[in-house]
C-alpha cells in the first residue's frame, strides 16, 4: 500500500487545500501529516514546538510520515519542513510526489502573519523567504511532478494535479 500522491511544498503552497480537492476528484481519502502529528501528541503543533522543542517535533514528524507512507492509500500532504530530513527524502523516492511551488508574494498572502506556524512567529516575511530559498532544491529533488500555484485558482491547480496522477 502507498499513497496515490504525496504533496510537498512551502507554507502557503496549498498542500491541504489542493490535497483535499485532488482526493475528492480521485475518489480517495485525504490526510495531512500535521493533523496526524497533533492527534498523536494530543496538542497543536505550536505547543509541541514550545513545550518539547523542534527536535522532538521533527522526530514525531519522521515516524508519522514513515507510518503514513506505509499504511495510507490516498492523497497525503506533508508539513513544509518534512523534506529537511534525509531519511524522509529517501522514503519519498519510492512515492509519487507532487511539489506545489509557490513564490514569496503568494506565500505571504496565503500564510498571513504566521498565526499557528511556529517557524514564522518572528519576522514572517523574511523567515518565509529564507525557508523558500533553503527548501526549494529539496522539494525539487523529491518531486515526480512540479505544479506552479502562483496566481491560480485552487480548483484549477487541483484539476492539473489530478490529471497528472491519472496520466
Amino acid at each position: 500500500m502507498a499513497p496515490v500522491a504525496v504533496l510537498v511544498g512551502a507554507p502557503g503552497a496549498g498542500k491541504t487545500t489542493i490535497g483535499e480537492m485532488v482526493a475528492e476528484l480521485l475518489g480517495v481519502p485525504f490526510s495531512d501529516t500535521d493533523n496526524l502529528i497533533e492527534a498523536t501528541a494530543g496538542k497543536p503543533i505550536p505547543e509541541i514546538f514550545f513545550d518539547d522543542g523542534e527536535d522532538a517535533f521533527r522526530a514525531l514528524e519522521r515516524t508519522t510520515i514513515a507510518s503514513a507512507l506505509a499504511d495510507f492509500d490516498g492523497v497525503l500532504a506533508l508539513g513544509g519542513g518534512a523534506i529537511l530530513h534525509e531519511g524522509t527524502r529517501e522514503l519519498l523516492g519510492a512515492q509519487t510526489v507532487v511539489y506545489l511551488s509557490v513564490e514569496l508574494s503568494d506565500a505571504v498572502k496565503r500564510v498571513g502573519l504566521g498565526g499557528g506556524r511556529p517557524l514564522l512567529a518572528i519576522n514572517p516575511r523574511a523567515t518565509l523567504k529564507y525557508l523558500l530559498d533553503q527548501r526549494r532544491p529539496l522539494y525539487l529533488s523529491v518531486a515526480t511532478h512540479t505544479v506552479v500555484t502562483d496566481h491560480r485558482d485552487p480548483a484549477e491547480i487541483a484539476a492539473e494535479v489530478a490529471a497528472l496522477l491519472k496520466g
